[in-house]
């Protein structure tokens, strides 16, 4: 009787769980058995093993009974990233491996039946994970996931190779392993801000430029509303560009999501796009799960996608209701907690929450211009705002009417990138996070307001009817105001920081046409 014992590793969200790939060659009815709750894709791993074993040049033992077990059985397994490790314990269970190469080394990869090795899906996670396991010595990937590993920086443990026989080759010291190649460039750009998309290209339109200013310093949820052609996508768009470049850690995290929605190499994770904030715009039509996360195997959605970066909602009251609905926790939390029966997962999702709305129906609603004028009905105009509930408006921190320029011009001049960057910093040594993410316990003890501006908020509150939670989102809004404003540390935010922060969310405030009827 002869026996193989090969490393592997399962996905399970943003992390892998080791994987024992057991196999025993016995005298017995020729045939090849997998156990340890494996899923219809590694049962299948029988006749791909078996072909790209025969085609790369070695024997399957085919006048024996092989038995592969996946440990541990109650962890359920899931696509063909098995079968490099089910075809070197076949070929170690045969005496051409010697035993002592597989030890302290890991493998993940699926096999055509030609011997190659396919990519698989969130190589970057295994990465990370091999390179947090200090037990483990090498990690042994497909070299078609080379792309999105090479920001890893990981030498020599993890290697990569095209094709079975390239891995045996390795093992039996007949041939070197293939290393991840290492990115062109040394460090990631310095900042996000070479933008392709000009802000002199948004004609007009200053105060919702000046939202941007204050939704990109303080990481504010921001609402655009107005007529169709007014620019509202094109200062979405235009965002991203005020962002910081992401840090080390915030980059991994973005890569290893999208290497986790993705079924081939991230491509994207390359030298020149390493630092920047992912910018997500899904259609309306986008179903909850794709939206939030979901399926089986659960995969991030557009939301988690978005993770420090911005995520664009465009035609907002377009959108499905419970999609929509199913925001509202991950807004006020920044992650997504999926359940399935044999799976739960914490994803994170914290982007900068973008979105817009036309006024009405047509469209036209309230809007100044000579030949266009609104055809909808009271009734019709508030059931259309009526698609978004009153929990989910709370949740955004800005909320700005734009309205066609009285005339074109070449628009004012760019955003002050680097008084973002003054206002993030500000923020950051003082709370340690950004102004929209400090928790509502911590308020009080970090921002400091002047009576006179909390009269103010707590008038506008009773006459407009707004919640608590609006209340300590406008008071972190009105820091970051300040924080524009270069207000000296330890001075009170006034009454000005508190009504430039009210006029920020003025576009929320229902007409008084609509409040009449």
């Amino acid at each position: 009787m002869s026996i193989a014992t090969v490393a592997s590793r399962s996905l399970s969200g943003l992390a892998t769980s080791p994987v024992r790939v057991e196999v025993d060659l016995s005298p017995g009815l020729p045939n090849l058995i997998i156990v340890g709750l494996p899923s219809t894709a590694v049962r299948e791993a029988r006749e791909r093993v078996r072909a790209a074993i025969q085609n790369a040049g070695f024997s399957f033992p085919s006048s024996r009974r092989v038995t592969v077990n996946l440990a541990p059985a109650d962890l359920p397994k899931d696509s063909g990233r098995f079968d490099l490790a089910i075809a070197l314990g076949i070929l170690a269970a045969g005496g051409l491996i010697p035993p002592a190469a597989l030890e302290g080394r890991a493998f993940a990869g699926e096999l055509s039946l030609s011997g190659d090795l396919l990519p698989i899906r969130a190589g970057f996670v295994f990465g990370l994970s091999a390179l947090a396991d200090e037990g483990l010595r090498q990690l042994v990937l497909p070299a078609a996931n080379s792309a999105e590993l090479t920001r890893l920086g990981a030498g020599e443990r993890i290697v990569v190779a095209a094709h079975l026989a390239e891995v045996v080759a390795a093992l039996q010291g007949r041939g070197p392993w293939q290393r991840v190649p290492t990115p062109r460039l040394e460090s990631p750009p310095l900042a996000s801000g070479e933008p392709a998309l000009c802000w002199e290209d948004v004609q007009g339109q200053d105060e919702a430029k000046r939202a941007a200013v204050v939704a990109a310093a303080g990481g504010h949820s921001l609402l655009l509303t107005g007529p169709p052609g007014v620019g509202k996508s094109m200062v979405a768009q235009r965002l991203p560009s005020l962002l910081p470049a992401l840090s080390p850690e915030a980059a991994r995290t973005v890569a290893a999501l999208q290497s986790l929605q993705h079924g081939t190499p991230v491509e994207a994770i390359g030298d020149l796009d390493w630092a920047r904030p992912p910018y997500r715009a899904p259609h309306h039509s986008v179903s909850t799960a794709a939206l939030i996360g979901g399926g089986q195997p659960i995969r991030p959605g557009e939301l988690s996608l978005a993770h420090a970066g911005v995520l664009f909602l465009d035609e907002l009251p377009e959108f499905g209701r419970a999609a929509l609905e199913a925001l509202r926790e991950p807004l006020e939390t920044g992650e997504v907690r999926v359940a399935r029966v044999h799976d739960r997962q914490v994803l994170p999702a914290a982007p900068l929450l973008v979105a817009a709305m036309n006024p009405c129906p047509c469209g036209f609603y309230g809007a100044n211009h000579l030949t266009r004028r609104c055809a909808c009905t009271p009734e019709q105009v508030a059931r259309y705002r009526g698609r978004l509930s009153g929990p989910l408006l709370d949740r955004f921190d800005l909320a700005v009417q734009l309205s066609w320029p009285r005339k074109a011009g070449s628009g004012v001049a760019q955003p002050n990138l680097e008084a973002v960057a003054r206002a993030r910093a500000r923020a950051l040594d003082r709370q340690g996070r950004l102004n929209a993410a400090l928790p509502v316990g911590d308020i009080e003890q970090y921002v400091r307001l002047d009576p006179k501006a909390k009269r103010l908020l707590a008038q506008t509150a009773e006459h407009l009817g707004w919640s608590l939670r609006v209340q300590h989102r406008l008071t972190r809004v009105a820091q970051t105001v300040a924080d524009l404003s270069d207000l000296p540390a330890g001075a009170l935010i006034g009454v000005s920081e508190m009504a430039a922060a009210i006029s920020l969310r003025r576009a929320l405030d229902p007409p008084a046409a609509l409040r009449a009827g």
